[in-house]
């Protein structure tokens, strides 16, 4: 993911939605420079994968034996 940097001027006459929706579509963040010179980020989310379902079983009384010993 690349991040893309932008003046605050070029950003105002983007509506909220329209900001978001674009870091959204295109998985890069967006770093805006304000009139100060600070900086504010805006960045989407990374998705995992789910996890795979693994075969097999746990057996009774496992924990039981653990705590045994």
């Amino acid at each position: 993911m690349t991040d893309r940097t932008v003046r605050l001027d070029d950003v105002q006459e983007w509506t909220l939605a329209a900001l978001l929706n674009q870091v959204a579509r295109s998985h890069q963040a967006i770093r805006v420079v304000m009139e100060d010179g600070k900086t504010v980020e805006i960045r989407p989310l990374d998705t995992l994968e789910p996890l795979p379902e693994l075969e097999g079983f746990v057996p009774d009384g496992w924990k039981d034996a653990i705590y045994a010993r």
